[in-house]
């Protein structure tokens, strides 16, 4: 009897050890600094990211591992746990050397779009991306049982989360539909076609936009309308925002870059939960969740206006929303959620300036015909064949024509591009791929770079400095202002507490993986997150 009952305990403990989590919640925020979470403390409300931080586990020193540090390389890298220079996604867009053309991350013209009036925004898929998301082997693991979906307002952040075998990938678009392509399947879900039919983003426009606190709470930003800020839409910024006009202007693109957007993402996210059952049985699924409005906000206005800190006191409410939604829906403790982000992003160059850092937005079209002016007379021949992304692309064929030699050349551009006073440095393809060395700059770039798709030489600008307008801000450098994010961890069989130990990105997923007991994705180096593992 004492032998039964030992054996019954072990075979109970076994079971336990091999429960899983009904749900799973991967949300991105776009653009986020994990600094966000401190500036907008006092404004929080306690059942938003202050529960996440308070009942969950805060991993505070959370940092992108390469460059450049875009949405599509991040949204990749979080649920591949690789690096671009292994899962392929090395920007948004590129110019593709092995293809000699312009790329987007997610296009694919062999798949159609499922809603009429969007063939140009339909035509997507993950097969630009090379190897599995934490979402894939979940897939694998139940034997294709599980239920994968992701959502976002942008594609890419919808598309790579998901992965390749997702049940439905659903992104926003400027008719004010979500849609998703034949990839996923023949015809859009019935809910999604009534979500869409109900024109639910016509609520927020007819809400307009004011602020969701009284003005004396945002002393953490500068004053509305300060020169840094651009318009919104042509519009100046400056609160109410009268959004009927804004929209009867323009389309529903104009909730892209209102906290109205993440509002809309929520609420789709719920139609799905709720008609695809998600979280309704023992059979875990998962839920890939990504707020671009915040992207939009902080490109166009800055990380010190007025219009991002109420986004993201909005976006709190909305969370803090979510979170009980799952509370009701699945339960309690049955769920999981991590909350990260893409990418930070910096300051902006002229706010700097102007309080004396000697740093300065750039304009790339310049430094392109510097390039440019500089090759015809070195060389006789313009042999840019593009300037992108940070990337230098030589035309070999012209080279090769001219009787020059490539690496002269290469070497050649690189001591005139040293000349610029912004840059740091440039790397050439071989520096790049011989990079067994202790720069930690020139490794952030190796990360990042794969050879079949990447130019001749990368350029690292000196910090502060960035390609974009004297308003707004920009991301993409390896510094920490924009490689240093948020990284939350809370439900099930999530410990409260905090870590200030570095962390890199690629870390998020295998430490799922280990979580959920299945294989890692297949790009992965494996590096995990043991305080959210250990118990």
């Amino acid at each position: 009897m004492k032998k039964l009952i030992v054996g019954f305990l072990i075979f109970s403990s076994f079971l336990n050890a091999q429960e899983k989590p009904k749900l799973v919640v991967g949300i991105v925020v776009d653009q986020m600094k994990m600094e966000y979470l401190y500036r907008f403390a006092n404004d929080f409300s306690d059942n938003g990211f202050k529960k996440l931080m308070n009942k969950g586990f805060t991993f505070h020193n959370m940092h992108y591992n390469y460059m450049p540090t875009y949405t599509a390389p991040g949204h990749a890298a979080i649920f591949t746990g690789a690096l671009p220079n292994v899962n392929g996604i090395v920007g948004n867009d590129w110019f593709n050397k092995a293809i000699g053309k312009e790329m987007y991350c997610t296009d694919d013209e062999s798949v159609t779009t499922l809603v009429v009036g969007t063939e140009s925004e339909g035509k997507m898929s993950p097969k630009n991306l090379f190897s599995t998301t934490i979402t894939d082997e979940l897939k694998l693991s139940t034997n294709f049982k599980s239920k994968v979906i992701g959502i976002s307002i942008k594609d890419r952040g919808a598309i790579l989360p998901a992965g390749h075998f997702a049940d439905w990938a659903f992104w926003y678009t400027n008719t004010g539909n979500f849609i998703s392509s034949s990839f996923y399947g023949q015809k859009l879900p019935d809910w999604a076609t009534q979500f869409n039919g109900e024109k639910n983003y016509l609520k927020y426009v007819e809400k307009g936009w004011d602020l969701f606190k009284s003005k004396e709470s945002y002393n953490e930003s500068l004053n509305d309308n300060n020169p840094y800020e651009g318009k919104l839409f042509k519009k100046t910024p400056f609160f109410p925002y009268d959004m009927k006009e804004m929209f009867n202007n323009n389309d529903a693109e104009v909730l892209r870059t209102t906290p109205y957007g993440n509002n809309l993402v929520a609420d789709f996210a719920k139609k799905a939960i709720e008609n695809e059952k998600m979280g309704a049985d023992e059979i875990t699924d998962f839920l890939t969740m990504s707020f671009s409005s915040t992207d939009y906000v902080g490109h166009v206005l800055g990380p010190r206006s007025i219009e991002l800190q109420d986004t993201y006191l909005r976006l709190d409410e909305t969370i803090a929303d979510f979170l009980t939604y799952l509370d009701n829906k699945v339960g309690k403790g049955q769920y999981l959620v991590f909350l990260t982000a893409d990418h930070a992003g910096a300051e902006n160059a002229t706010y700097l300036k102007d309080n004396k850092y000697a740093v300065e937005s750039l304009n790339s079209k310049n430094l392109q015909q510097s390039i440019i002016e500089f090759s015809q007379k070195t060389f006789g021949e313009n042999v840019l064949l593009d300037y992108s992304n940070f990337n230098v692309f030589i035309n070999k064929e012209k080279v090769k024509q001219k009787g020059l030699e490539l690496n002269k050349v290469k070497q050649q551009l690189k001591e005139f591009l040293m000349t610029q006073h912004f840059i740091s440095n440039a790397f050439t393809e071989d520096e790049i791929q011989n990079s067994g060395t202790n720069n930690s700059m020139l490794q952030f770039v190796a990360n990042g770079y794969d050879p079949k798709q990447n130019g001749e030489l990368v350029l690292l600008f000196k910090p502060g400095f960035n390609e974009y307008s004297s308003t707004g801000t920009t991301h993409g450098s390896p510094y920490s202002y924009d490689t240093h994010v948020p990284c939350l961890f809370y439900g099930w069989k999530i410990k409260k507490g905090e870590s200030y130990h570095k962390k890199t990105i690629t870390q998020i997923a295998p430490t799922l993986a280990q979580k959920l007991k299945i294989t890692m994705p297949n790009g992965t180096q494996s590096e995990v997150l043991e305080e959210v593992l250990i118990k």
